[in-house]
């Protein structure tokens, strides 16, 4: 399996991977499912500095993560949010910690200094994983999303990046 950065072409894949999500879970708060517009959107402004990755198998998308700017405000500059989403047929194989692992690489490479996880209270494998990538809980917030008619908790989580400690893989082209 290989890490790439994302392409306009890998728009249809991501979009099979996070609508059921979406529609069926509360791992995200997005209450209505991409359109093929809103996701080559999206695929967009995740170049550069907050990129969108892919990790492929012969051909098929397995699952893609990205980063985002933390906040707004220009002090916040140096701090990341990460996203990870794996295809349900993928999961427990390893993926979600080869994206994460490549976006702290990402991250470090980019010359970011945190990265935070806001991950729904009950995501037990979404925590594991980001323990298993050295991420702390800093907090949770309580009650802060609505979905499927239950209030839902956040807990936060933070990774310090050393941009001399590079531990994620490199990407294919």
């Amino acid at each position: 399996m290989r890490v790439r950065l994302a392409t306009l072409g890998d728009a249809e894949a991501i979009r099979a991977i996070y609508n059921p999500e979406v529609l069926e879970s509360t791992v995200t708060f997005d209450l209505v499912a991409r359109t093929l517009e809103d996701q080559l959107k999206w695929i967009d402004e995740h170049s550069g500095a907050h990129p969108a990755i892919v990790a492929v198998e012969d051909g098929v998308v397995a699952g893609y993560g990205s980063l985002s700017a933390y906040k707004e405000r220009p002090a916040y500059r140096t701090s990341v949010e990460d996203s990870v989403y794996v295809h349900r047929a993928w999961q427990d194989k390893g993926v979600g910690r080869l994206l994460l692992s490549s976006l702290v690489g990402l991250a470090a490479d980019h010359g970011f200094h945190a990265i935070f996880a806001r991950i729904v209270g009950d995501h037990d494998a979404s925590i594991a994983l980001h323990e298993r990538c050295g991420f702390e809980t800093i907090g949770v917030e309580k009650e802060v999303g609505r979905k499927f008619n239950q209030w839902l908790d956040v807990v936060v989580m933070q990774l310090l990046v050393d941009r001399n400690d590079r531990s994620g893989p490199a990407l294919g082209d």
